[in-house]
C-alpha cells in the first residue's frame, strides 16, 4: 500500500527530502525522489519539507464516504489530539458535527488508550523486562523493527490505543461495523493494514480530511449543538498525545511503585540516538515513552492546517484533562475478551555493502580521489561523501547528486565554451548591460571579458535587435548583419531566456565568407562581360562576312546575268540564219531514216 506518493512533474532535484529523512528511506531515480517502502517509518518529514508540494498523502476519505452511502454503520475513533486541532467549539459540538457527516457514532480513541495503560501497568508490576519501550507510536515501532531489531525484546507486547479501540468497538457493535480512526498521524494508515492487527480499523482519516469534508457539506462546528459523549470517560488517558502523557496515565493507574525509571523521548533524531544508547547497553531498568514526532502526537506527522502552536495545545490539554484514571469497572467491561497483545519481530533488510575499492571508484567519479577532496557538505542529502557513495552502490542515489561536483563540471564546461568557441557569445539584461561575454569578443571588439562585463551593449554595436527580442520574447535566427566599424560581417542568433530574464546572442563571423563571395561574384561579372565582348566581336565578324558575301554575290549575279544575255543574243543571231532549216529537217526525219542518214 503506497501511503506517500510523489508528483514527478514537481520533483525538482532539490534532494531536500533526502536531507531530512533520518533513516534515508528516499531514493533518487532518474533525478526524481521515490519512497523505499520497506525502509520508510512514515515520520512524515518529507511531506513537511518538500518545497514544491511534490509529495502527496493517500486519503481514505472517498472510502469512508462510500461506506456511509452504502448504509454501513460507521463509527469514528477520534484521537485525543482533536482537542488541539479542532478548537472551534466544545467537545460536544465536535461530536455533533461528526454525526452530521453521517457517522453512526463517535468515540474517543482514549478509551483504547485506557485499556493499553492497564497493560503497561501489568508489565511494570511484573518487572521481567530489562527495559520497556511503549508501542503506541507506529513510527517508533517501525524504526525498531527495521533498523534496531536487537531491541525488539524491549518493545511492550501491546497493541496501540487505535488498534485496541477498534477491537473494542467491533466487539460492542459487531464485526460488520466500520471503524474509522481520525487523527494527526500518517503512520496509522500503515498500522491499520498490518496483518497482526486483523482488521481492527477499516479506514484512517486526518484532521485536514475532516475539515475539507465539513466545508464541502457546509457544516460549522460552532453552529452544532452540544451533545456530549456518552461512553467511558478516558480521563488522564486523554494525555496520550502530549509528551509524558503515557507515563502520567500509567502512574495514575498504578497503586504501588515499581523499580523502573521513567523517561520520555520524542523527535526522530532523539529516538535514533536513544536506540543507539540502548544498543550500546548504556540503559537498563527503564520504562521509555517514545514518540517519533517532536512534541508527540499533537505535532502529528500528517501535514495539518494548524491554527495554534503545539505548545499552546500542550498547555491547554494539560490544563483541561483530568489526572484521574478511567473507571475500571466500565473499562473492564468494554475490554473484556478483547485481545490487546501483539508480538513484534525483525523486519530489517540486508543491503549489499560495497568494498572499499568500490567506494573509492564511486568517489573518483565525482573527483574525490583522496580523503581531503571529500567535502562532506551534505548537499546531496547524505552526511558524508562515503555514505552517499554507498547509497550510489545500492541504487538509492545517483552520481550527479553531488552538487559541488555538478557545479564545478557545469562551470568548467561553460568556461570551456566561453573560452574556446569561435563564435562570440553575449548575454545582456533588459538594460542592455553585458552580463557575459566570451573570450573571442576581444578579437572583434577590442575589449577583454573583464572590460566588457562592465559595459553596455550599445557601447559596442546597435542594440535594436536585442531590445526587440527582449521586449517581444521572440527570437531572431540567422540574420545577416554588418559592422563596418569593426570590419565584421556576421550572422546573429538572438533568443530570450525566460528563466533568467536575459537575452542571449551568438555572433558568427562570416567576414571571410562574405569576402570570398564578393570575389566570386565579381569573377562571375567579369566572365559575363568577357562573354558579352566575345559575342559582340563574333557578331561584328559575322556582319562583316555577311557584307562581303553580299557584295560578292551581287557581282557574281551581274556577271552571270551579263553572260546569260550574251548567250541569248548570240543564239538569236544563229536562229535567224539557219535555224529554220534545222528545225524542218529535225521535224521530218525519223531516226534511222534515209534522210537522217544523209544528214
Amino acid at each position: 500500500m503506497r501511503i506517500i506518493d510523489f508528483k514527478e512533474s514537481k520533483c525538482m532535484h532539490c534532494y531536500k527530502c533526502v536531507r531530512y529523512c533520518d533513516v534515508k528511506a528516499v531514493m533518487i531515480k532518474d533525478g526524481r525522489a521515490e519512497v523505499i517502502e520497506d525502509k520508510c517509518v512514515l515520520c512524515g518529514h518529507c511531506l513537511h519539507v518538500c518545497p514544491q508540494s511534490a509529495k502527496t498523502m493517500a486519503s481514505d476519505l472517498d472510502t469512508v464516504k462510500y461506506y456511509i452511502r452504502q448504509g454501513h454503520r460507521v463509527v469514528a475513533s477520534l484521537a485525543p489530539a482533536y482537542m488541539g486541532f479542532l478548537q472551534e467549539g466544545t467537545i460536544g459540538q465536535i461530536h455533533e458535527a461528526f454525526r452530521k457527516l453521517g457517522f453512526f457514532d463517535v468515540r474517543e480513541t482514549a478509551e483504547g488508550a485506557a485499556a493499553v495503560t492497564g497493560e503497561y501497568a501489568k508489565l511494570l508490576e511484573d518487572g521481567k523486562m530489562k527495559n520497556i519501550i511503549t508501542t503506541c507510536c507506529p513510527s517508533v515501532n517501525d524504526l525498531i523493527e527495521i533498523y534496531y531489531p536487537r531491541l525488539v525484546p524491549y518493545m511492550a507486547p501491546v497493541v496501540s490505543p487505535m488498534v485496541a479501540h477498534g477491537r473494542m468497538l467491533k466487539k460492542e457493535y459487531g464485526e460488520d461495523v466500520k471503524v474509522v480512526f481520525v487523527g494527526p498521524c500518517i503512520a496509522k494508515k500503515k498500522e491499520s493494514t498490518d496483518p497482526r492487527n486483523f482488521d481492527s480499523i477499516d479506514a484512517v482519516l486526518n484532521f485536514n480530511d475532516i475539515r475539507k469534508w465539513m466545508e464541502s457539506e457546509r457544516i460549522s462546528i460552532e453552529d452544532c449543538g452540544d451533545v456530549p459523549f456518552e461512553r467511558l470517560e478516558p480521563q488522564v488517558n486523554q494525555l496520550y498525545p502530549v509528551t509524558g502523557g503515557i507515563i502520567h496515565s500509567v502512574l495514575s493507574t498504578k497503586e504501588q511503585k515499581d523499580g523502573y525509571r521513567k523517561l520520555h523521548i520524542h523527535g526522530t533524531k532523539n529516538c535514533i540516538e536513544f536506540c543507539d544508547s540502548l544498543m550500546a547497553g548504556e540503559i537498563s531498568g527503564s520504562f521509555i515513552e517514545m514518540n517519533m514526532c517532536t512534541g508527540a502526537c499533537i505535532n502529528g506527522s500528517a501535514p495539518l492546517d494548524r491554527t495554534v502552536s503545539r505548545f499552546r495545545v500542550k498547555i491547554d490539554m494539560e490544563e483541561k484533562v483530568s489526572r484521574e484514571p478511567a473507571d475500571r469497572v466500565k473499562l473492564q467491561k468494554m475490554s473484556e475478551g478483547v485481545g490487546l497483545g501483539k508480538q513484534y519481530s525483525d523486519h530489517s533488510t540486508n543491503d549489499l555493502m560495497p568494498t572499499e575499492e568500490q567506494i573509492r571508484e564511486i568517489l573518483a567519479k565525482t573527483g574525490k580521489r583522496t580523503p581531503e577532496e571529500e567535502l562532506n557538505c551534505g548537499a546531496c542529502g547524505y552526511s558524508t561523501c562515503r555514505e552517499k557513495a554507498v547509497a550510489v552502490f545500492q541504487k538509492k542515489a545517483e552520481i550527479n547528486m553531488c552538487i559541488p561536483y555538478m557545479h564545478d563540471r557545469a562551470e568548467s564546461l561553460a568556461n570551456l565554451v566561453m573560452d574556446t568557441s569561435p563564435n562570440l557569445v553575449m548575454i545582456v539584461d533588459g538594460d542592455m548591460k553585458i552580463l557575459e561575454y566570451s573570450a573571442v569578443g576581444e578579437k572583434y571588439f577590442g575589449k577583454s571579458r573583464a572590460e566588457a562585463i562592465q559595459m553596455y551593449l550599445f557601447e559596442f554595436i546597435d542594440t535594436e535587435d536585442f531590445q526587440w527580442v527582449y521586449a517581444t520574447h521572440q527570437s531572431i535566427r540567422g540574420k545577416k548583419v554588418s559592422y563596418p566599424e569593426y570590419n565584421l560581417s556576421a550572422l546573429i542568433n538572438i533568443v530570450y531566456v525566460e528563466k533568467k530574464d536575459v537575452v542571449l546572442a551568438t555572433i558568427i563571423d562570416i567576414t571571410e565568407q562574405e569576402s570570398q563571395a564578393r570575389k566570386y561574384y565579381e569573377k562571375k561579372l567579369n566572365t559575363v562581360e568577357l562573354a558579352h565582348e566575345v559575342i559582340r566581336k563574333q557578331m561584328t565578324v559575322a556582319q562583316e562576312i555577311a557584307g562581303l558575301l553580299g557584295e560578292t554575290a551581287a557581282e557574281t549575279k551581274i556577271t552571270l546575268l551579263d553572260l546569260c544575255d550574251s548567250l541569248l543574243e548570240e543564239g538569236e543571231k544563229e536562229q535567224g540564219t539557219g535555224s529554220g532549216k534545222r528545225r524542218r529537217g529535225t521535224a521530218s526525219a525519223e531516226p534511222g531514216s534515209e534522210a537522217e542518214g544523209r544528214r
